[in-house]
């Protein structure tokens, strides 16, 4: 044992890789209908393993944070910024509300237990899982006209109260809003429910993640037909067909066709059809269903349907097609063989596809057809947006360094220096760049499963590093305040939080899954966030987070500062 233990203080990486794996392994375990998740299991691992004093890099903790932040934010900036036109409002009214709950129970137990200023700051920053507050409170006592060694007396005792506090403040806000705020908001399977159909409404349900799971819906059909119809008694050209179907409202192309002679020949508009051939018919379902035998009747051809069409989103860029309708569109000559799947908004939004809905620039169209059809397509319309597994890593970092770069630059508010700080800025950056990409679909590719990785390993790897880190001084600090510390913390932490679920149910009546995002933000909790996420198999609440959180982010520093002066 004592070999590991040196080898554990020795390479203290072996130790964070040890904390992830036992605390997702631990998290795995299901006691009845109750399991401790990834996150809040990493954690307590953690904090086991800190006790033998294994000294880890800050930075590393801050790198995996500004990974993890970064990549929620691009997960979930066009919704954000949607969200902002609606509840955005009433989300920074929330943070300031509950920001203020945050400063007034800690304050009410400071005085109660009379602790000075010092205890007082790491009570609060600690509690309320705001690290900014160890710094500003700081500078803030610095500044107070007492003696040199009272001021450094008060000074010392700060970072203790903080991590004596904050394992709770983060463990207890992660097993709160995780698993007792669904109880809160009317039950768990009520708020899965609830959180689904907000996911319906936004087209963005989380199943749709899942590479398990394929869409029983086909927009885009492809099905052979034996032509029978006496119409095709003198041969019809491929041309004629067409325009034959769409009088009879059937927007439809014939891609192949197979001659009485079994040869297979492609669907070019000269290329003529009899009574008696096949043809593979393609367009949306709608325009496949009740054929009323236009062509003849369906037969299961699967020599006939096999080869390849391509699935490309292209971004309208052209004013060839700028302003348009749907309509409009199909009717061009170089849309022939091409399918309209899918038409989304500048903002990310996917529209319902009507004959009469308008195409704009920034829109982004999802065609299916032919690769020489598609890329025929594509030069009048816009830009491909090929599918590839491949990141952007150049995107990726200097979307990272500029919105880290930027949140760190202070802004002085009547002699007070506030900041997002570099993670508050790489969430930001996250949400414009990921805003940015549906603008700009040839920038920034990030594959799903990349994005999982960002979002899993960079939040488990940081609450790894702060169990690891906190652990040793939590002992120690309780000897040095006394016992009753961490129950002071506990309460500064939970009365909040419960506020905050009651207001966001009864007085703002959000959906849960916004309310229990709007809590983690404004108590400035990501790793309760990735608890909600896991309780509701749901991105959504990210949605209420960001905004709650850089709200909060600025006010608790200044209710920090106003504390001080209180004590």
């Amino acid at each position: 044992m004592d070999f590991v233990i040196d080898m554990l203080r020795e390479y203290p990486a072996l130790a964070l890789f040890l904390t992830v794996g036992l605390g997702f392994w631990l998290g795995r375990l299901k006691i009845g209908m109750f399991t401790l998740g990834p996150v809040t299991a990493v954690l307590i691992v953690g904090v086991l393993i800190g006790q033998l004093n294994i000294e880890m890099s800050s930075q590393l903790k801050s790198v995996f944070f500004m990974m993890f932040l970064f990549s929620i934010g691009y997960s979930v900036g066009p919704q954000f910024f949607r969200s902002l036109k609606g509840m955005g409002l009433k989300q920074v009214l929330f943070a300031v509300l509950m920001s203020a709950c945050c400063f007034g129970s800690t304050l009410g137990v400071a005085l109660w237990m009379k602790y000075n200023a010092g205890e007082a700051v790491g009570l609060f920053s600690g509690s309320q899982t705001c690290s900014s507050l160890l710094a500003v409170g700081s500078d803030a006592i610095g500044k107070l006209p007492i003696g040199d060694d009272a001021k450094k007396g008060i000074l010392d005792i700060i970072p203790v109260c903080y991590a004596v506090t904050y394992v709770f403040g983060t463990l207890g806000t992660v097993i709160i809003l995780g698993t007792l705020g669904p109880v809160f908001l009317g039950g768990l399977d009520k708020v899965k429910r609830q959180t689904a159909e907000l996911e319906a409404e936004m087209n963005e349900a989380s199943w749709k993640s899942d590479p398990v799971n394929v869409n029983a819906l086909r927009q885009v059909a492809y099905r052979s037909f034996q032509v029978v119809n006496p119409f095709f008694d003198t041969p019809r050209a491929v041309e004629e067909v067409e325009t034959y179907l769409r009088r009879k409202g059937k927007v439809l192309y014939i891609d192949r066709i197979r001659k009485a002679d079994g040869s297979i020949v492609v669907g070019t508009p000269e290329e003529t059809i009899s009574r008696g051939d096949t043809v593979v018919a393609c367009g949306r379902r709608q325009y496949l269903l009740h054929n009323r035998g236009y062509l003849g009747v369906e037969i299961n051809d699967e020599e006939l349907l096999e080869y390849p069409v391509e699935r490309i989103p292209v971004l309208v860029r052209s004013d060839e097609v700028s302003g348009y309708s749907v309509h409009d569109l199909r009717a061009k000559t170089f849309m022939r063989g091409v399918v309209i799947e899918e038409l989304q908004h500048g903002d990310g939004a996917t529209v319902e596809i009507h004959p009469s809905t308008m195409i704009r620039k920034g829109d982004t169209l999802v065609l299916v057809g032919q690769r020489k059809n598609i890329r025929n397509a594509s030069e009048h319309i816009g830009f491909i947006d090929e599918p590839t597994n491949k990141t952007d890593l150049m995107f990726v970092g200097l979307a990272i360094f500029i919105g880290a770069f930027l949140g760190a630059i202070p802004i002085v508010i009547e002699g007070i220096p506030v900041s997002f700080g570099i993670s508050g800025g790489s969430l930001i950056g996250g949400l414009v760049f990921g805003w940015l990409r549906t603008r700009r679909p040839t920038l920034g590719h990030i594959p799903a499963p990349v994005l999982w990785l960002m979002n899993n390993l960079g939040l488990n790897v940081f609450i790894a590093v702060v169990g690891i880190d906190s652990a040793p001084s939590f002992i120690a600090g309780i000897k040095a305040v006394g016992w009753s510390l961490p129950l002071v913390g506990a309460l500064a932490t939970t009365v909040p939080l419960i506020i905050g679920l009651l207001m966001g149910r009864y007085i703002f009546k959000f959906n849960p899954a916004i309310t229990l995002g709007c809590c983690a933000g404004t108590r400035t909790c990501t790793a309760s966030l990735g608890a909600v996420q896991e309780t509701l198999g749901s991105n959504l609440p990210t949605v209420g987070y960001t905004v709650t959180y850089a709200v909060a982010n600025i006010l608790l520093v200044i209710w920090g500062i106003i504390m001080v002066a209180c004590l």
